[in-house]
């Protein structure tokens, strides 16, 4: 193997991919309330099955499981989070709640707001971005 650099990049990005029980429920959640748009996806029978979703520079695939695959014991969402850096995270927080989207209270944690929700499957989405603000400093406290 090479140690020499390759001027041109082959892997461009990773993208996460997340199986889920209710497409519709998910695309509502992830465009209707996170500002996501479809760039991609795939149609059987009159339904969306698999999905490319893009926000900003990011994105994320989502397909629903297979009703006579599923037999229930998945654990979706479990141990799995992603992390979303960003420029601003408390607008993303405040659009999150105009859009009617549950979102913990934003807090400073590692020199950047975090901002967390959970999809319908449980997977924890969260948006981050760098401040100045002191350690553990939560939204409310700067509101007062």
């Amino acid at each position: 193997m090479s140690s020499t650099l390759k001027s041109n990049a082959n892997v461009k990005q990773a993208v996460p991919f997340f199986m889920v029980k209710d497409m519709d429920s998910s695309i509502n959640f992830y465009v209707d309330g996170l500002g996501c748009s479809m760039m991609e996806n795939w149609i059987d029978k009159g339904k969306i099955k698999w999905c490319w979703l893009t926000i900003d520079n990011a994105a994320i695939m989502l397909q629903e499981y297979e009703k006579k695959n599923n037999t229930g014991k998945e654990k979706v969402g479990e141990g799995v989070e992603i992390f979303f850096i960003c420029e601003d995270a408390l607008a993303i927080y405040r659009q999150l709640i105009s859009n009617g989207i549950q979102a913990s209270e934003p807090f400073v944690g590692n020199k950047m707001w975090v901002v967390q929700v959970k999809d319908p499957d449980g997977y924890k989405i969260s948006f981050e971005s760098f401040t100045d603000v002191a350690e553990e400093t939560k939204y409310s406290e700067l509101r007062k």
